[in-house]
């Protein structure tokens, strides 16, 4: 994977309303939101008054990623709904004329969270933006820091969660507008993720090496919550004020798995930080999205969204998620939903993982070809039931998590046969 300014889980990444933040004023210099793209996710969608003003950067140490695949311009129709497609559902990227917008309390909260100490320019497509134009600037200062990168995400979720719990408890505390709108613990979002399914769904992937990882993750989660949450007096309760689980530390997880990006820091220092962004969490998903994401974790600095092509007036903004080298046992796992893209490159990446044509990328053995045990392993279990049994299986099925293990192994099985 090449690495970029920005890089982790969601390696490449864009909102997908085009905005600009910045610490310079508090006056608005903005077209008007588009909300088009949120309608499973309405975030923060509003008028805002149209001033065609520029803003400049404020860090001379930003840095251009590298766009991992051009598109022409306008969005795919195999875009997919941000973080959580519950079934494996996905969600077409199209243009439209006429939005509703999302005036919601908890959405004019963190209109005026943002509105006390930053300037906003938005524009979404309501507008051409040519390629090479800054989309989104955002202040790092507004990002939520949870400490340097690792490959343990219930260490930060740990504090994430902590932060979540004593913020939602307290009266007036600025951040809890933003985390009124991530993914409610026990909601749809995260309940589509592997973490989350029950021993049957599991089962039912044909998957012994994602089950595997889904079993030791949250074996992993189990042992951190003894650790720092059970043990810990000081540990806040949960926001209805009885005492916080396993079960939200695992939630916890999934939001660092599904949402935080990895930021470089000072280019002199050489750490990268795990933050999460406001804003830029609620993009979909589009493998083809050439849009450019630069900037770094530091004090005055600056996060930007740089269009990678021409984006015509009405159209989506998408980001591709895992920088175009994640198959969908990783959406599965760490988002929660399943790319079925006309190209069914996230299933093929998968088959030929099984058919040892290609390496893991992430999880258990990445960088490893999968040992010859583990690939017959895989491959017999999927075996066990034809396409045609699975599809006869999925008509009557409704659980959501069923659901999407019956169109996963659906998609192995026959990503297998081209491949």
């Amino acid at each position: 994977m090449t690495t970029t300014t920005f890089s982790s889980r969601r390696h490449i990444l864009i909102v997908a309303q085009a905005f600009i933040v910045s610490l310079a004023s508090r006056n608005y210099v903005s077209n008007a939101f588009a909300p088009e793209l949120l309608s499973k996710h309405p975030y923060f969608v509003r008028q805002l008054r149209q001033d065609h003003g520029t803003t400049t950067s404020r860090s001379s140490s930003l840095h251009m990623a590298k766009t991992t695949k051009k598109k022409n311009s306008g969005s795919s129709s195999t875009g997919l709904k941000g973080f959580g497609s519950v079934g494996g559902g996905s969600a077409s990227s199209t243009s439209v004329s006429h939005v509703a917008l999302d005036r919601s309390k908890e959405a004019r909260a963190f209109y005026d969270f943002l509105e006390k100490d930053f300037q906003l320019r938005g524009v979404i497509a309501l507008k051409p933006i040519k390629r090479g134009d800054v989309i989104i600037r955002i202040p790092y200062e507004l990002a939520v820091n949870l400490g340097q990168e690792g490959a343990d995400p219930t260490l930060p979720a740990v504090e994430l969660l902590r932060d979540y719990c004593q913020t939602m408890l307290s009266d007036g505390a600025e951040k809890e507008a933003y985390y009124r709108m991530l993914p409610a613990f026990g909601g749809e979002d995260c309940m589509g993720s592997t973490d989350f399914f029950s021993d049957e769904a599991l089962e039912a992937l044909q998957s012994p090496l994602i089950v595997e990882e889904t079993l030791k993750r949250r074996e992993k989660v189990q042992t951190r919550f003894q650790l720092d949450v059970a043990t810990d007096d000081t540990f806040p309760t949960w926001i209805d004020g009885n005492p916080v689980t396993a079960q939200h530390l695992l939630w916890a997880v999934w939001l660092i798995t599904s949402r935080v990006l990895t930021v470089q820091g000072n280019a002199e220092e050489g750490k990268s930080y795990r933050l999460l962004i406001p804003f830029l969490d609620m993009c979909n998903h589009d493998r083809s999205s050439s849009h450019i994401l630069t900037g770094r974790a530091e004090s005055g600095g600056e996060l930007k969204v740089v269009a990678g092509s021409n984006v015509k007036k009405g159209d989506a903004i998408d980001i591709c998620y895992g920088g175009g080298m994640a198959g969908n046992d990783r959406f599965l796992q760490d988002y929660g939903f399943l790319d079925d893209g006309s190209d069914h490159k996230a299933y093929n990446m998968v088959a030929q993982q099984l058919l040892g044509k290609r390496r893991i990328v992430e999880g258990i053995g990445a960088g490893r070809f999968l040992s010859e045990p583990d690939r017959i392993k895989s491959l017999e279990e999927l075996g066990k039931t034809s396409v045609q049994d699975d599809q006869n299986i999925l008509q009557s099925l409704t659980e959501p998590s069923m659901k999407s293990a019956l169109k996963y192994r659906i998609g192995i099985k026959e990503a297998l046969v081209r491949n």
